[in-house]
């Protein structure tokens, strides 16, 4: 079976990802961003989507935005306040108290402003590695990868990288994967993971990449 894969070619894996993703839903936040690449509510819809279901994050964030949709306004706004708007995202009281404390620091130190530096980004209170490379890429369109399970899972059990965690999986596609996919690397991933490749019994048999997957960690697949 192994010798019957063709060599893994990036290029070739994203050519046919880019084409066949416009059949699939797009992740939320990365919608949202088409219609409005702010920093700010891509920050606060990427923290929201954690642990939820795109259409719970979708309709969350319009709630929330439409009562506040900057720092300033947020800040007037109570936790629980915050958490009827919010509900039912998953951990909705957590989120609401971490975006009340983020939009107290961006007054405080940044006037305002989300700022633009994976380094700054990681600095503000429930940012981790996967939310500020999205609203770098997102919200400012610099270079960024943004490793979330989807793309941690599917890039180990194509093959392409041999990692143990999301974090070293960026870092090995810093190294690895060309800047030019640095940005869409995420949305394609994951439309990929929510539709196909499934964490257990994945649809091999109608994934469009089949021909480049070593089927890494797949005990069952349909």
């Amino acid at each position: 079976m192994a010798e019957k894969v063709k060599k893994i070619d990036i290029d070739r894996i994203v050519e046919i990802l880019e084409r066949e993703s416009r059949k699939w839903d797009v992740p939320v936040v990365s919608l949202m961003s088409r219609h409005d690449r702010d920093p700010f509510k891509i920050l606060i819809s990427t923290i929201l989507s954690l642990r939820t279901k795109d259409e719970v994050t979708a309709k969350a964030s319009e709630r929330l935005f439409k009562k506040a949709d900057n720092p300033y306004d947020m800040v007037k706004l109570s936790e629980e306040e915050i958490e009827k708007l919010i509900y039912p995202v998953g951990f909705y009281r957590n989120k609401a108290k971490t975006i009340k404390e983020i939009c107290k620091t961006l007054i405080e130190k940044y006037n305002g402003k989300v700022p633009d530096s994976l380094d700054e980004l990681l600095k503000l209170k429930g940012v981790g590695r996967k939310t500020a490379n999205l609203v770098v890429t997102l919200g400012f369109d610099k270079p960024g990868i943004c490793v979330d399970t989807h793309v941690h899972r599917i890039m180990n059990r194509i093959g392409y990288v041999k990692t143990k965690t999301p974090e070293e999986t960026e870092f090995a596609l810093r190294k690895k994967l060309p800047k030019k996919y640095w940005k869409i690397i995420n949305e394609l991933l994951v439309a990929l993971g929510q539709h196909i490749c499934h964490p257990t019994s994945p649809k091999c048999s109608v994934c469009p990449i089949k021909d480049y997957c070593r089927k890494v960690g797949v005990k069952r697949s349909r």
